[in-house]
């Protein structure tokens, strides 16, 4: 959430400081703080219920509990290690300094771990600190539990709650700090432009999963066996859920109720219309009918991907953005899943991965002025390069630090269900119950 280069700049400088001094002088602002207290909502909607109907709705009727089940554990998991400490590696910027690499470049101390100094007067920008951490946790959630589509149907959920946790600290809290902790921060003294998570969130999760699905390997059958999802009513509801917690994730990353929060809204909705209808009609032409779960993974192609251009792209640049995001997600998602045989489940990398790229690379395009943006780039070829450094950097830490995690846990708790659980179902072999009428 960077408002770097973006018009909102001033309302946040004083929470990239050392402490939290200068932000107390600050003045409440009432309309700033139901506007942030109503986007942390939002953004936790997205989770549960909304991804948690979406992954389940495309999961086999034996495993809907079994998703369901991890975002909800997830979400309980990741609150908790969020106000430990992750909030203070994400977000402790002490030892940071302008140029200077260090230890403290790449994560946060522990200075606020405990939400240590925490008060009600505590303030960032106009609005409460607390407010601010709960927002922060939202991402936190909702990132992991996105890896979850992945490898849906044949983790243990042991294994899995051990993974996000450690995930959680040595993966997603780096990756925040050097994105968006301000200055001194890695990617952030590079010049990295990622307004609400495109780097952070999607790039993270869905390289993530694709190494958990390689490393779980396929589902059993799979692509011989008919895996269709068994309820797309759930999951075209989860798809309109997120659809609308995105205001909140995109808007809400302007932490103000003013102009830029309202530019980003209109482009969060003109890049997922036109990455819905972008998805749907290269589905028509290339399958000869348009489907539902299509337009429904369209619609999360073009939100992932405005989502990093939310604060400097303009209403056009957006409808490029979102056809783009659209097509190229839906080839990745189909033609380049099949063709190389990797078993993403859910299609988490095919479309956040993928669509988080996309996006982070065509934000150093459309948030110059020249291109109808509202980013202070002159030189779009510069910052694209600064982009795809950007990228290249998420994708190579996140893929490395995701397989040593998974290789180790895999050798000391072991992390695939058995074939006669995976078999009979998640739902029953390992929470005793089941999400479907005999």
């Amino acid at each position: 959430m960077t408002l770097r280069k973006s018009a909102g700049l001033a309302a946040l400088t004083s929470l990239f400081l050392p402490t939290l001094a200068s932000a107390q002088e600050a003045t409440l602002n009432s309309g700033d703080t139901a506007w942030m207290l109503t986007s942390t909502a939002l953004v936790l909607f997205m989770t549960v219920p909304g991804l948690a109907l979406f992954y389940g709705g495309m999961v086999r009727s034996k495993n809907v509990l079994s998703v369901m089940m991890q975002c909800f554990a997830i979400t309980g998991l990741i609150s908790l290690l969020w106000v430990i400490f992750g909030y203070s590696l994400a977000f402790d910027t002490t030892g940071m300094e302008a140029g200077v690499v260090n230890f403290n470049s790449f994560i946060g101390g522990l200075s606020k771990a405990f939400l240590k100094g925490l008060t009600t007067d505590s303030l960032v920008g106009a609005f409460p600190e607390s407010v601010f951490i709960t927002f922060q946790m939202t991402f936190a959630i909702i990132t992991p539990a996105l890896i979850v589509g992945a490898f849906a149907e044949r983790m243990k959920f042991s294994a899995l709650l051990v993974f996000m946790a450690v995930w959680f600290v040595l993966v997603y809290a780096p990756i925040a700090h050097m994105v968006w902790a301000g200055v001194g921060g890695l990617m952030w003294d590079w010049g990295v432009l990622d307004f609400a998570g495109g780097t952070v969130v999607h790039i993270n999760a869905g390289v993530a999963g694709l190494v958990a699905c390689l490393v779980l390997g396929k589902r059993k059958g799979y692509p011989s066996v008919a895996m269709a999802p068994h309820n797309l009513g759930y999951t075209l509801v989860g798809a309109a859920m997120l659809w609308i917690g995105w205001f909140g994730f995109n808007a809400g990353s302007a932490v103000a109720a003013n102009g830029t929060a309202g530019m980003a809204m209109l482009v969060t909705q003109i890049a997922t219309a036109a990455a819905a209808m972008g998805w749907m009609f290269a589905e028509w032409v290339t399958h000869g009918k348009p489907s539902a779960l299509g337009i429904a993974s369209g619609v999360v192609a073009g939100l992932v991907a405005i989502t990093p251009a939310a604060g400097t792209a303009g209403p056009m640049g957006a409808i490029v953005i979102g056809l783009v995001s659209g097509v190229v997600c839906f080839f990745c998602a189909t033609s380049l899943k099949r063709s190389l045989g990797y078993d993403d489940s859910l299609d988490a990398f095919g479309v956040h991965g993928v669509g988080g790229i996309v996006g982070a690379l065509l934000t150093g395009v459309f948030a110059a002025p020249a291109m109808g943006g509202f980013g202070q780039v002159e030189d779009i070829a510069a910052q694209v390069w600064v982009q795809f450094k950007g990228v290249i950097f998420t994708v190579g830490y996140t893929a490395i630090a995701t397989f040593v995690i998974l290789k180790v846990i895999d050798l000391v708790m072991g992390l695939r269900v058995g074939e006669e659980e995976e078999t009979v179902g998640l739902d029953l072999s390992l929470h005793n119950e089941r999400g479907y009428s005999l």
